[in-house]
């Protein structure tokens, strides 16, 4: 890494990391262009490097673009690397291991923060540790719970009335979700499960309102105002209706009581904490018809084109989107220097 330090430039020098290996490639590549329109060119010095779905890494004029650690370019003649990837092999911690190697500055939560919210069974463990509500689940293997499909079946009815969701445990964007009405529904969606993860959960149907809340920060984080999620398309709030055009929308503020905003606020931020999240997340509720609220999942690199809601959830609490980029790049650079003070 050059031994100028990012001050004593004029400008950062931002790599932008897109695509991934996951099936949430194309969502990726999606948020990554928004991030790459938005950033301020006075400011930084952009590139972008590209991972496709084979693993291989290129630059904007598709040369490859050679995985080195260190003094050695490219990666280490960056400033700060804004890891715009989502799902496995880049929102999961293994990215975030390279580049803490590497000594280089990024955005977002490090390798357990990344690791342990993207999966959800183990979030669900700290976060019950941590005395914050979520949903109850069963978690299932892939061929030792596959095969005994019959003693499965038993077990999800014993523990569960219908309906159930079941989805992966380490994916996101809902992929690879089902929402289950029948025990004869039940094989076909664990095999869905399946194909994209060794470790499913089916977890117990809420009704509700979905709300979602933006968190950003490092050691001292604030949480956005509160959005409800509402479906346009579909009975639920699956693929084609987070990217589907029309399939849904964010209301925000809430149209929720003050006191429930509040604490959904509050759990927020002690699940970021808990987590050891840092810099941003989008973390999403049920609030229940009942009045509780429950924590769905954490999402440590959420959407994030220019009408993605974690960014419309902060231009509502007063954070325009490129504005959050800046707090987003500054973040990172003062984690990487809090940490280069740290003896190991």
């Amino acid at each position: 890494m050059s031994t100028a330090g990012p001050a004593a430039r004029e400008r950062l020098r931002v790599l932008v990391l897109r695509g991934g290996r996951s099936s949430e490639h194309e969502v990726s590549l999606r948020s990554a262009d928004s991030v790459l329109e938005h950033l301020d060119q006075d400011r930084y010095d952009v590139r972008a490097v590209t991972i496709g779905r084979d693993g291989r890494w290129h630059d904007e004029d598709g040369a490859p673009v050679a995985l080195a650690l260190g003094d050695a370019r490219p990666l280490g003649d960056v400033d700060v690397v804004l890891p715009v990837l989502h799902g496995p092999f880049g929102e999961d911690g293994t990215v975030q291991g390279l580049l803490e190697m590497a000594g280089i500055a990024y955005v977002g939560s490090g390798v357990v923060g990344a690791g342990l919210t993207m999966d959800k069974d183990m979030t669900k463990a700290v976060l019950r540790d941590a005395g914050i509500p979520v949903a109850a689940s069963l978690t299932l293997r892939r061929g030792r719970d596959e095969a005994r499909a019959a003693a499965t079946r038993a077990r999800v009815e014993e523990r569960f009335a219908y309906p159930v969701f079941v989805k992966p445990a380490r994916l996101g964007s809902s992929v690879g979700i089902s929402k289950v009405s029948t025990g004869e529904e039940l094989g076909a969606a664990l095999e869905l499960a399946f194909r994209h993860d060794e470790k499913a959960l089916v977890e117990e149907f809420l009704a509700g309102a979905e709300l979602e809340c933006g968190v950003l920060g490092n050691e001292q984080p604030i949480a956005s105002e509160v959005g409800r999620i509402v479906v346009q398309t579909g009975e639920w709030y699956d693929y084609e209706a987070k990217y589907g055009a029309g399939g849904s929308d964010l209301l925000v503020p809430a149209d929720i009581p003050a006191e429930a905003a509040a604490e959904l606020r509050r759990l927020a931020l002690e699940a970021f904490r808990a987590t050891d999240c840092a810099g941003m997340a989008r973390i999403d509720f049920f609030r229940t018809s009942d009045g509780r609220i429950v924590l769905n999942e954490i999402n440590t690199i959420p959407g994030f084109t220019a009408t993605s809601y974690y960014a419309r959830l902060f231009a509502a609490s007063g954070v325009p989107y490129r504005e959050l980029l800046d707090q987003l790049i500054a973040l990172a650079v003062e984690r990487a220097e809090r940490a280069r003070t740290l003896a190991f």
